[in-house]
């Protein structure tokens, strides 16, 4: 039997975390078989790069400091830190993609984190004088224990940098599709600072990224170190959180109505698209696009198949829809009509890929915010 969980987005109406109940288990999604590898991804890289560029230069980090990445994936990120000669290690939990960061010489550990994993980390390689996480803090079921594990393994004056989608820009631009059981947490800036401030970590400054739809990178410190002030736009960020109603729950509900008219309008498209006799394929096979594909009951009807550039990908079928998944070299075979891009998130860089489409009449569909054909 396929098995199918149900879906539901809470949010608490005294923190306002907005979580999942827990149905998938994170040794259940993160098994030996994970199958995403983040330097499949050239923007992705890019963006790693450049921040160890930033942070480098930043906190004048060198060989007598350790950088250690929680969730480092196959060393995306933490390669650019072995380049400059600076110590690293690795925090990750599946070990399919750990092992591809080994073979590129970045120091890893097979593990999920916690305060117990960073007690033993600290006790082997000492404290972290930059700890980061790229899209992970949403990823852990018990978020408390998770920040609490950071606490301990930060140096004295070390840093601690997350990135994760902004909880804001998830629901102005109705970007459903990234509530995924791989998500157990929907983070808002002033979630984020209760959490942090629980666990004795100021935040200190605050980024708003383009990633992901619209990222934020939070910057911390342990309360006692007054070397870094509090910058005046992490201050504007909770204000402007809680003008717009963030600590409201119409904030949330009225979010519910557009997801609803968003699944109506791709409906709409597709309908439209198959009765004109055009083909209709994906491109990606992200976790995004299974929700958004299994909310609207898009199957094979609508789209003949997707690609993806990751070979562990390829030759499977999406869950729930059982939508094929081949290499990208089949839509130069087929030359559908549209290119539907799941990982809407890359679509300026699978645009770039793919224009080879517009030779033959293709073009490319955005679902997210709302349905735009390009």
């Amino acid at each position: 039997m396929e098995c199918f969980y149900p879906l539901h987005a809470y949010v608490c109406g005294r923190c306002w975390l907005v979580q999942l109940e827990e149905f998938a288990t994170p040794d259940e999604i993160f098994a030996d078989d994970y199958a995403y590898f983040s330097s499949y991804s050239e923007s992705w890289l890019r963006h790693a790069k450049t921040y160890v560029d930033l942070v480098t230069e930043q906190f004048s980090l060198n060989g007598k400091d350790l950088v250690v990445e929680i969730a480092s994936n196959d060393g995306y990120l933490l390669q650019w830190f072995v380049e400059k000669k600076i110590d690293v290690l690795g925090v990750e939990p599946a070990a399919s993609v750990a092992q591809a960061a080994i073979e590129k010489g970045v120091q890893t550990e097979i593990r999920f984190f916690g305060t117990e994993t960073a007690k033993s980390l600290k006790g082997k390689y000492g404290p972290a004088s930059l700890l980061l996480g790229n899209n992970v803090l949403a990823h852990v079921p018990d978020i408390n224990d998770f920040v609490g594990g950071m606490k301990i393994l930060l140096a004295p004056e070390g840093v601690i940098t997350m990135e994760f989608p902004h909880l804001q820009k998830l629901i102005e631009q109705n970007q459903f599709d990234t509530i995924y059981h791989e998500h157990f947490s929907y983070l808002s800036f002033g979630a984020v600072n209760r959490i942090f401030s629980h666990h004795g970590l100021t935040l200190f400054d605050v980024e708003e990224l383009s990633t992901h739809g619209g990222s934020l990178r939070i910057y911390a410190r342990h309360d006692q170190d007054q070397s870094k002030p509090i910058r005046e736009n992490a201050k504007l960020l909770l204000q402007r959180e809680r003008t717009l109603g963030m600590e409201t729950i119409d904030y949330y509900q009225l979010f519910q109505e557009k997801v609803k008219e968003t699944k109506r309008k791709l409906l709409t498209f597709l309908i439209d698209a198959k009765r004109e006799g055009k083909m209709v394929v994906g491109y990606g096979a992200p976790g995004k696009g299974n929700t958004l594909l299994n909310y609207c009951g898009i199957r094979t009807d609508f789209i003949d198949y997707t690609v993806d550039r990751s070979p562990h990908k390829q030759g499977n079928f999406l869950p729930g829809t059982h939508i094929p998944i081949y290499a990208p070299e089949k839509i130069k075979e087929t030359k559908p009509d549209y290119v539907l891009i799941l990982p809407w998130n890359l679509a300026k860089e699978i645009t770039a890929q793919m224009d080879y489409i517009k030779s033959w009449g293709g073009q490319f569909v955005i679902p997210i915010p709302e349905v735009r054909i390009l």
